[in-house]
Order: structure tokens, then C-alpha cells, then sequence
């Protein structure tokens, strides 16, 4: 059996409802599983891909995760098959996401930055958030482009999450 998850991206910034969608399939019985967590909490479910003769085909759920505990913004959405010999976990593809809600109270979308020269997160915090002091959100949004909070370079794209 295979999987190839396509959506969620590694560190895409999503909200409560997380949407997975690949393509699975290989084996007669294509049952998968999915797992989103962060170590404190999770929300598991599973879902059936594939055309009952070994063929692929494509998925598309919906992880609902408004109802978990989660303490952190960075998840981890996992795709896999189980071993029908001993439970094993098969082939299971890990995606680290960002949630916005965790980020952002009543998190719904986030705007794409370009840093021009001379910006700074404080600056920018300032701007879209009214105090420097939360430039923390801009760096847990942007876990791959922010990688030192005193360091942005003219050109970086940043996203900057938007709640209500």
C-alpha cells in the first residue's frame, strides 16, 4: 500500500478544520489511518482510498481538531496503514502544520508579507497587531522562513495570521 499526502504542506498554517487530501491505495482492504497531535493531545480517525482490487485513488478528509486540548501551535498530521498481522503502522507519512487558533484567538486566515528594507518583526507586529510586543505571532506562523526572530531579510514573504 501506498500514500502520498498532498495537502496540508509541511508548515502551512492551518485552522480548526484541518483538510488531508492525497492519494492512497494498493491493497484489496485500503483502510488508512489519521493521526493529528502535538504530544499533549490527539484527534485520530480513518478513512478508505483505493478500488477494492489494489488500485489508487484519490482522499479527502476533514480533521475536525476545535475539541482538542492541544498547548502548542506546532501539530503533527500523520497518514498510515495497519499491519493486519500485529497492528504495526505502515508507511506513515508525518506533516508538521501551524494552528492558527493557537496563534491567533479566532484565527480565519493569514495575509502574505513581503519584508522590505528596514523592517523588523516589532515594526511589523506593531502594524498588523497594534503592540511589538506580539511578534511572537509572526514567528510561530512562519516556523521555515523565521528561523531567528532577529533576523528577516527584505524579500522574505511572511504570513501574518488574522483572527476576529
Amino acid at each position: 500500500m501506498s500514500i502520498d499526502v498532498q495537502q496540508p504542506r509541511a508548515y502551512d498554517l492551518v485552522d480548526d478544520l484541518i483538510q488531508v487530501a492525497g492519494v492512497a491505495g494498493g491493497a484489496f482492504e485500503a483502510n488508512f489511518n489519521y493521526r493529528v497531535h502535538e504530544g499533549h493531545d490527539e484527534v485520530v480517525g480513518f478513512f478508505m482510498a483505493g478500488d477494492g482490487m489494489g488500485g489508487h485513488s484519490q482522499f479527502q478528509i476533514t480533521a475536525d481538531v476545535s475539541g482538542a486540548a492541544f498547548k502548542l501551535s506546532r501539530l503533527f498530521v500523520e497518514v498510515y496503514h495497519t499491519s493486519p498481522k500485529d497492528g504495526e503502522e505502515l508507511d506513515k507519512l508525518v506533516v508538521p502544520v501551524v494552528l492558527g487558533s493557537k496563534i491567533v484567538p479566532g484565527y480565519r486566515a493569514y495575509l502574505r508579507h513581503i519584508v522590505a528594507p528596514g523592517e523588523t518583526l516589532w515594526g511589523l507586529a506593531v502594524r498588523y497587531y497594534g503592540a511589538g510586543n506580539l511578534y511572537h505571532r509572526l514567528v510561530s506562523a512562519n516556523p521555515a522562513t523565521i528561523t531567528d526572530p532577529n533576523v528577516i531579510h527584505p524579500g522574505d514573504v511572511i504570513r501574518v495570521p488574522q483572527g476576529d
